[in-house]
């Protein structure tokens, strides 16, 4: 069962997110950007408040994404492959150490222990992961 509500454009649109974001990082490091993406929508909370679709939280503005201000996101195609890793993360797949977190960052040495006050899950590759305090946040932990 879906953990957020999407329509095949939805879909299309995550896929191309993660590709974006994290191609570079393989199928796990896509599925983690998944991760983030569906906890936004899910979470109801801080920068997040009133996200209730994947089309809102992959074009937020402030605080969204910084692969879609860039042309290579709207070049990219949704490979089959790439629609399989979307439904995972839609369907509820959690993968650490993005499984609650609301951010990742790209940092050029260390992870820093704390990301605007909300501390770090942990690195994968080249990104680290940030998740909410639980009581900011409970919707990210169902």
């Amino acid at each position: 069962m879906a953990v957020v509500r999407a329509r095949a454009s939805d879909v299309e649109l995550l896929c191309r997110l993660m590709r974006a974001e994290a191609e570079g990082e393989g199928k796990l490091g896509m599925l983690m950007v998944g991760n983030v993406g569906v906890n936004r929508v899910r979470g109801n909370c801080l920068d997040f408040k009133g996200i209730r679709t994947i089309r809102q939280m992959v074009f937020q503005r402030p605080g969204g994404f910084e692969a879609t201000i860039k042309s290579y996101f709207y070049s990219i195609r949704a490979r089959g492959v790439d629609k399989r890793l979307a439904r995972k993360v839609i369907q509820g797949q959690k993968f650490h150490p993005a499984s609650n977190a609301l951010w990742f960052f790209k940092p050029a040495g260390a992870c820093y222990p704390q990301w605007f006050n909300q501390p770090l899950a942990g690195r994968y590759k080249s990104h680290c992961f940030y998740t909410p305090i639980p009581e900011n946040c409970p919707g990210v932990y169902r």
